[in-house]
């Protein structure tokens, strides 16, 4: 696959944050017998204290970080592909 063939996705700027994080997590999936499971959540708040960001953001950024999370999970199970 050439980077041509990847579909260009725009970021808006108010998730760029919640974006980068999740993506910085990509290997960091807990998997079970029938797949993933979710995000290994040590790491999401090791994360966060290396940003060093005030307590409503992190709470924020979390929030945005579950709602990808289940997208990738829905997208990752949908065994009709």
């Amino acid at each position: 696959m050439t980077e041509a063939d990847l579909d260009v996705i725009e970021i808006w700027p108010e998730n760029a944050q919640a974006f980068d994080v999740f993506h910085s997590l990509q290997t960091q999936w807990r998997v079970g017998f029938s797949g993933p499971t979710g995000l290994d959540y040590m790491v999401l708040y090791q994360k966060f204290d290396r940003l060093k960001l005030p307590p409503d953001e992190i709470e924020q950024l979390e929030l945005d970080i579950q709602v990808m999370e289940l997208a990738a999970l829905g997208a990752m199970n949908d065994k009709t592909k």
